[in-house]
């Protein structure tokens, strides 16, 4: 089980960055060392737990990259057109003779190019005359042939450790024979929801009730992180209740996620629960929407206490969150890379705090813009279905017009 000290998350003093919150994460951190080994098609989004080192070069043969005819470059001539006498013909899978000088074969796309060849003509460029390949001249020694180990050389690192495993990662560890990889064991997280107005979905709403709908959002974007998100329910706000199932959750899980009831309300009653069952630091982290972020350790696990407002709750997993779990994992979360695009809408906001916008990108004459949501309110879950992403606004920017340069986050690139 990932560890953490008690002290981990102990800082006082003015509101963090999103910088500082996850580098004083980092430099506290014991990520999960526990691995397990998966086939390759299980291992989309696991993290890597050991370099991967190629056991042979990459390709394991020279080979043609085109469809057309190998020659030996030195039987070429520099002034015109070479005739050289067809001896041969390669197919994909099939093992080459070695090429005598004066000669050509005919090879297809894959196929082992003869010992001796080192060159080859594409088919569209070459006539066939009376047995004989008439190549043009003008090409290089080593055009259109792919050398042994021109993708990866033999004994090199191929992929590294602590590397999100996507689908081409696992192309090319098939690639160099693998049917299984070592991965860390998926981090196991227990997700709760806070709150006497929450009811289950699917149960009749009682007065003054509001559906879950938090919960099913970060057990959701937790497992597409690919971690084992346990849904362990909804909780009352009632501090022995809370305390006894944070205390529970500490025993099976590295990370407990909460939402709601971070706040500094007197019925915000999370921050009271884990200190009298662990040891907690109320963060505030300067970021909007999504400012009360708590954070802290219970019995070694992991407590992090998201915004109940759905809009903030997003956004605090994405970017307080979604690092932790990749760091606790032993993995660097992928930057997600924001898109320059053009502002149609004017923002003011306050310095010191980042901002992000939720917005639609829409394509004009003129390339694509940003087009704020229409009203504002981190409760309203519309604001996340009805855009494509999020503009960010940094702790330095105080205003925004409408034409000025933007960064947008994707939400596909969030999660």
């Amino acid at each position: 089980m990932a560890q953490l000290s008690d002290d981990c998350f102990a800082f006082g003093g003015p509101m963090l960055t999103v910088e500082e919150a996850g580098a004083l994460i980092r430099a506290r951190l014991n990520a999960v060392s526990e691995r397990e080994r998966v086939a390759l098609a299980q291992a989309d989004g696991r993290v890597l737990a050991q370099d991967v080192i190629a056991g042979h070069p990459l390709p394991p043969f020279a080979n043609s990259a085109v469809d057309g005819y190998a020659a030996r470059f030195d039987d070429l001539s520099t002034q015109g057109e070479t005739r050289l006498r067809i001896i041969g013909r390669v197919e994909a899978g099939a093992v080459a003779a070695p090429l005598a000088a004066g000669a050509a074969a005919r090879v297809f796309t894959g196929a082992p190019t003869p010992p001796g060849a080192d060159v080859v003509f594409m088919q569209e460029d070459v006539r066939v005359e009376a047995g004989e390949a008439v190549l043009p001249a003008g090409l290089k020694r080593g055009a259109n042939l792919r050398p042994a180990g021109e993708d990866v050389a033999q004994g090199a690192c191929a992929l590294g450790e602590g590397v999100v495993l996507r689908p081409q990662d696992l192309a090319l560890a098939a690639a160099l024979g693998l049917a299984h990889v070592d991965v860390v064991r998926r981090l196991r997280v227990g997700v709760f929801s806070t709150g006497n107005e929450l009811a289950e979905p699917g149960a009749p709403l009682g007065p003054a009730q509001i559906y879950d709908s938090n919960r099913v959002m970060l057990l959701t974007l937790l497992r597409r992180l690919g971690c084992e998100a346990r849904d362990l329910g909804p909780l009352r706000d009632e501090p022995a209740t809370l305390a006894a199932a944070l205390k529970a959750a500490a025993a099976q899980c590295d990370l407990i996620v909460t939402s709601g009831g971070v706040s500094t309300g007197e019925a915000d009653h999370v921050k009271a629960a884990v200190e009298s069952v662990g040891s907690l630091v109320f963060w505030r982290i300067a970021v909007k929407p999504g400012r009360p972020v708590a954070m802290g350790v219970i019995d070694g696990a992991a407590f992090v206490g998201l915004p109940g407002n759905p809009a903030a709750s997003f956004v605090t997993f994405a970017c307080v969150l979604r690092p932790l779990v990749f760091a606790m994992m032993g993995a660097e979360a992928p930057s997600p890379l924001a898109l320059p695009v053009r502002a149609d809408f004017s923002y003011r906001k306050k310095a010191g705090r980042r901002e992000f916008v939720r917005a639609s990108l829409i394509e004009t004459a003129e390339g694509l813009v940003a087009r704020k949501f229409a009203r504002e309110g981190a409760g309203l879950l519309s604001s996340l279905t009805q855009t494509d992403g999020l503009v960010v606004l940094g702790e330095d920017v105080l205003r925004v017009e409408p034409g000025e340069v933007v960064r947008f986050l994707p939400y596909s690139a969030l999660a």
